[in-house]
């Protein structure tokens, strides 16, 4: 079934308020750590450790935990704050939270940082990946650490999930890579998912996918400071690191916001784009500068290692039809018809698979200008179909 929502874009920082709006909701970040873990490649590493937080109480019998996974970029922090003077809540606090779709009233919250994840200068992200030391060598793993895909991470959180007592979730959910966690929770352990909503996402990477994310990955691996990996102690290759992230929040984004945000404006008024290479357009200046930020506190090698699990993906492990066959959960699909990174045709490709299997799918469309991005920063549309899904 395909539900049309429509409604304004809801606001990337919006602010959080709990009960009758008269409190920010406060979160903790804390620390889940495996003394090993071993990878789907056979590879066994020590002293695993990822971030989490939650939001909400869980009750009694333990049936009320819901699991966040987060997108490519992302980390844990899905809703809520740190402290009340923060800038902007969690991804998702417009549908997660007190009174919202997914109810901290009546859910307990789990969201939590992935192996590998980019964030590796946030003080508030904790990963295990090429940068972690590793214990056998006092050194920085580098290339040395296995390549790990999205079955892993959903590894290490079912690990963390299972150490709060809780033997099933309410619900697993995700946007973009999120949404690949998703899946794969839903087809690896179905037994532990009640229900599912994947959001802007596709349930196996096809080859145009395997493609762009190439195409993120090359300017790191064409930067000199890269060195194959070997960079830390080093000047890190943040170059080709700045402009992988300026290519993934391009290709993120829609031509429609490009063209509304920035038309052909220069960088600085008065100046001709045309008069020299190093002069640029507005769109070009900001990306860029976005894309350099962001990389002073990410990893090149995590960026990588990132891009390789999602090439990798595919629901279950093995094809899309055999992925679709272990599910048992109801599934509420969230996409975006302007998204240039899971495109419509995936999305059809994803609802065609899990129609064959006789899955239990309901599509639901968002709008906005920002295609893939819709996906974060305007879920406030989905409301409704959130709620009348959990309500099931």
């Amino acid at each position: 079934m395909r539900i049309g929502i429509t409604g304004a874009l809801a606001l990337a920082a919006m602010m959080v308020t709990g009960m009758a709006g008269a409190q920010e909701t406060i979160v903790e970040k804390k620390v889940f750590e495996l003394p090993s873990f071993t990878t789907q490649s056979g590879r066994t590493l020590k002293q695993v450790r990822v971030g989490w937080e939650s939001y909400g109480t869980l009750n009694a019998d333990k049936s009320n935990a819901v699991l966040i996974c987060h997108f490519f970029s992302g980390n844990s922090h899905a809703a809520g704050k740190y402290d009340a003077a923060d800038a902007a809540p969690g991804y998702w606090d417009a549908i997660i939270g007190p009174g919202k779709a997914i109810d901290t009233n009546t859910y307990f919250v789990i969201a939590s940082d992935t192996l590998v994840n980019l964030n590796t200068g946030d003080p508030k992200t904790t990963t295990t990946g090429p940068a972690s030391i590793d214990p056998d060598t006092g050194k920085p793993y580098g290339l040395n650490f296995p390549i790990v895909g999205i079955r892993d991470f959903v590894e290490v959180q079912k690990a963390l999930v299972e150490s709060l007592g809780i033997k099933k979730l309410a619900l697993v959910a995700g946007p973009s890579m999120g949404s690949l966690q998703t899946f794969e929770w839903a087809a690896s352990h179905p037994e532990m998912v009640a229900k599912a909503m994947p959001v802007i996402g596709a349930a196996e990477a096809d080859a145009m996918l395997i493609g762009w994310l190439d195409v993120w990955a090359a300017p790191i691996l064409a930067d000199a400071n890269w060195n194959n990996g070997d960079y830390y102690g080093k000047a890190p290759p943040l170059a080709g690191l700045a402009k992988a992230l300026t290519a993934v929040t391009l290709h993120a984004n829609h031509q429609d916001w490009a063209n509304a945000t920035f038309g052909r404006r220069p960088a600085k008024e008065g100046e001709n784009p045309g008069k020299t290479l190093a002069d640029k357009f507005q769109v070009q200046s900001v990306l860029d500068n976005a894309g350099m930020a962001r990389a002073k506190l990410s990893d090149a090698n995590h960026f990588l290692y990132l891009v390789k699990a999602n090439q990798l993906f595919t629901t279950g492990g093995t094809s899309l039809a055999d992925g679709m066959a272990k599910i048992r959960a109801p599934m509420l699909y969230i996409t975006q018809p302007k998204d240039l990174v899971f495109t419509a045709d995936a999305v059809e490709r994803t609802l065609k698979a899990a129609k064959d299997a006789g899955r239990d799918i309901t599509h639901v469309t968002i709008d906005g200008v920002r295609g893939h991005l819709d996906g974060v920063i305007s879920m406030k549309q989905a409301e409704g179909a959130i709620r009348a899904f959990l309500e099931k």
